[in-house]
């Protein structure tokens, strides 16, 4: 189960026609300003200034998010994402989800030198852990252990950093 607060609809209405009494309307148009300025910004540390200053994402050193990467509009400050990690085109990182009856947040952790594929969606209340790879196309609605590498939709673990390290010890006791 991810890890997320869960918070019920209520008067009769889906979660999301509530959305102004859960998020102040200003704070969701000055994010989507600074989300539509970073997608397009072919630089990555204007864009990581961008987010950490005016999102207050947490955001680490030579972290490179590509054109397009959409980030959560409405809570990006519940993301996180480590140092030397790649996130790639078209990746959408969701710290919040509304659902009819209740809607959901949750904090978004991605370790360090993380690789993410293009077109990935990830989800509120996920941690992606250091040195794991998540291919393109991808929806992540589970942890990722270290290490791992994961891909599908939705994501399944395609190994892990023992079994991969079990492959190359394999390979190298043949070898010799």
């Amino acid at each position: 189960m991810r890890r997320t607060e869960r918070h019920t609809a209520k008067h009769n209405a889906n979660s999301l026609w509530h959305l102004y009494k859960t998020v102040p309307f200003l704070k969701v148009a000055k994010n989507f300003i600074f989300i539509q300025i970073g997608r397009y910004t072919p630089f990555f540390s204007v864009k990581n200034w961008i987010y950490r200053t005016f999102l207050r994402m947490k955001i680490g050193k030579k972290t490179s998010l590509a054109l397009m990467v959409m980030p959560d509009t409405m809570f990006p400050e519940r993301i996180s994402i480590g140092n030397n990690t790649i996130i790639g085109f078209n990746t959408t990182i969701l710290a919040h989800e509304y659902l009819i009856e209740e809607y959901r947040i949750g904090d978004v952790v991605i370790g360090d030198e993380v690789m993410i594929g293009a077109n990935t969606t990830i989800l509120p209340g996920v941690e992606i852990g250091d040195g794991a790879t998540v291919s393109a196309a991808s929806l992540v609605n589970r942890d990722i252990p270290p290490g791992a590498m994961a891909g599908g939709n939705p994501v399944r673990i395609i190994y892990t950093a023992e079994q991969l390290l079990e492959r190359k010890n394999g390979k190298m006791l043949k070898s010799n």
